[in-house]
C-alpha cells in the first residue's frame, strides 16, 4: 500500500513582528530626527553652548545608540528581534535564519517605518526640520565623494554585523549583543558620519530621502550596506563553520521567536 506524503503546512504572516519592526524603525526615525534638531538646527541653543561640531556629533551618537539599545532590549525589540533594517535582514535570510516569507514581510514593514516614522517627525518638528542642517536627516556622501561614501559604508556594514553574529553566538556575551551595536553605532555617528552619512540601512535612507527629495548618491545606501553585511555572514560560516545561533539581537526565553520556529518546521 502506497503512503502519501502530507501537504506541507502553509507557512504564516507574522504580522505582529513585523509591525513592531515598523515601530522600532518609526521610533529611531523620530530620535534621529529631533535630537538632530536639538543638535544641529542653528536656532538651537546647543549651537551656542556646544559650538564644536565633534562634540555634538559625540552626543547625537549617544542618543542614537541608546535608541538602538531601547529598540533591541524592549517588549517590542525582545519580539520582533530588533532587526530594523533590510541589509540585517537579508543577512539573517543568507544564514537560513529567517523565512523567505517573513523576510520579505520584515524589509516591507521596515521601509514602511521609516516612511511612517520620518512622516511623523515631520508634522511633530515641523518647519526645523526641513531646514538645511537637519533637512529630514538625510544621508548623503561627504566631501571625499561617493566612491569613498561607498567603501565607508561597506566597511562599517561589515564590521556591525560580525560584531553582532560572534558576540550573539557567544554565549556568556549574547546577552550584551544589543549594548555591543548600541556602542558601535555610536562611535561611527561621531567619527564616520562626515565620510557617509552613516546609514547602514537602505530603509532609514529612503525614509529621510522621499519628503526632502534629496536623492544624492541613494544607490550608496542601498547596495552596500546589504554588501558589506552579506560579505560578514561568509566570514562568520568560514570562521564558525555554522550559522548564527538566532536572528533575534537579544533572544529571551518565553518569549516567541518566529526564527527558531523556522528552523523547527
Amino acid at each position: 500500500m502506497s503512503s502519501v506524503a502530507a501537504p506541507a503546512k502553509p507557512r504564516e504572516w507574522h504580522l505582529i513582528e513585523y509591525a513592531l519592526e515598523a515601530w522600532a524603525l518609526g521610533l529611531f526615525m523620530v530620535s534621529a530626527s529631533g535630537f538632530a534638531i536639538v543638535l544641529f538646527h542653528p536656532d538651537s541653543p546647543a549651537l551656542r553652548i556646544l559650538p564644536n561640531e565633534m562634540a555634538r556629533r559625540v552626543l547625537m551618537g549617544v542618543a542614537m545608540g541608546l535608541t538602538l539599545i531601547l529598540n533591541v532590549y524592549s517588549p517590542w525589540g525582545k519580539r520582533s528581534g530588533a532587526h530594523t533594517n533590510p541589509a540585517v535582514t537579508l543577512t539573517f535570510l543568507r544564514l537560513g535564519k529567517i523565512a523567505p516569507q517573513d523576510a520579505i514581510g520584515y524589509i516591507g514593514a521596515q521601509f514602511m517605518g521609516a516612511v511612517l516614522g520620518t512622516a511623523f517627525a515631520a508634522l511633530a518638528f515641523a518647519p526645523w526640520i526641513r531646514d538645511p542642517a537637519v533637512n529630514y536627516v538625510i544621508t548623503v556622501p561627504g566631501p571625499w565623494g561617493p566612491s569613498v561614501a561607498f567603501t565607508a559604508e561597506i566597511l562599517i556594514s561589515f564590521a556591525l554585523m560580525l560584531a553582532v553574529l560572534l558576540v550573539s553566538d557567544y554565549p556568556p556575551l549574547a546577552r550584551w549583543t544589543g549594548l555591543a551595536a548600541g556602542f558601535i553605532v555610536a562611535l561611527y555617528i561621531t567619527f564616520e558620519s562626515p565620510v557617509s552619512g552613516m546609514s547602514m540601512n537602505p530603509a532609514r535612507t529612503f525614509g529621510s530621502a522621499l519628503p526632502a527629495g534629496v536623492w544624492t548618491g541613494w544607490w550608496i545606501y542601498f547596495l552596500a550596506p546589504p554588501a558589506g553585511m552579506l560579505l560578514a555572514a561568509e566570514v562568520y560560516r568560514g570562521w564558525r563553520g555554522r550559522r548564527a545561533a538566532c536572528a533575534k539581537l537579544y533572544h529571551v526565553p518565553g518569549v516567541r521567536c518566529i526564527f527558531c520556529e523556522h528552523q523547527q518546521a
